[in-house]
Parts: structure tokens; C-alpha cells; sequence
């Protein structure tokens, strides 16, 4: 358990909040420990297990999701077949979001470009 290895990442899946609030409910282990344990604040132990005994375990659920799915793909040399697939869809999958939107390839381009120049002002 824990959370993922890497960086300073801080998701931890439904699945696995459960698993400590059911640690902390069943009195096997108090917060304090559990997050000493496992390098979790004690106070976000306790907020998982108040949100579960308020809405069982679809409350413990991630509002946000973890980041640019892409990069997962963009930052390494060699995929596999099944990666590069993925990668691809996932490309075109956001092709399709922003032309629903109405945006085109080169506006996209020109909206980036715009971005860079600011942060390069700063």
C-alpha cells in the first residue's frame, strides 16, 4: 500500500483509502501510526475515514485525476505495441475534444506559442 513511488505525487486510488480507513475503523491501527507508517499525514487519514462514514466508498473517490495522461507516453524512448496505440488514441481523442470545441490545429499551435512567449517575459 502506500502511495505510488515517484516523484512527489500525491494519488492514492479509492481502493487503496479504503484499505487504511478499514484499518483505522476495525481499531487494528490508530492514524498516527498508519501515517507515520506509511508517510501520510495523520489529518488525511481522518478525512478519509470521515468521508467514508459519510458516503461509504464512492465518497473516498479522486475529484481530480492525476496529471497529463500523455506524458505517461511522451517522455519515453521505446513504447510497446499496445503503448503506442494508446498514446495514439489518446492523441486523436483530444483532436476530437477541441475540434467539438472549434478549435483548429493551428490555433491550438498559435494558443501555445503565446503561452511560451509569456513565461519566457516572466
Amino acid at each position: 500500500m502506500g502511495r505510488p513511488k515517484g516523484g512527489t505525487n500525491r494519488y492514492w486510488s479509492k481502493e487503496a483509502k479504503y484499505e487504511y480507513v478499514k484499518l483505522i475503523l476495525s481499531g487494528e491501527i490508530s492514524a498516527t501510526e498508519l501515517g507515520k507508517q506509511n508517510n501520510i499525514s495523520d489529518g488525511m487519514i481522518c478525512t478519509w475515514v470521515k468521508k467514508y462514514e459519510e458516503g461509504g466508498i464512492e465518497a473516498l473517490e479522486n475529484k481530480r485525476k492525476p496529471g497529463n495522461p500523455l506524458t505517461r507516453y511522451s517522455k519515453r524512448k521505446e513504447l510497446t505495441a499496445i503503448e503506442q496505440l494508446q498514446y495514439e488514441n489518446m492523441k486523436l481523442r483530444i483532436e476530437v475534444e477541441r475540434l467539438k470545441k472549434g478549435y483548429t490545429t493551428e490555433e491550438v499551435e498559435t494558443i501555445k506559442q503565446r503561452r511560451r512567449s509569456k513565461m519566457n517575459t516572466k
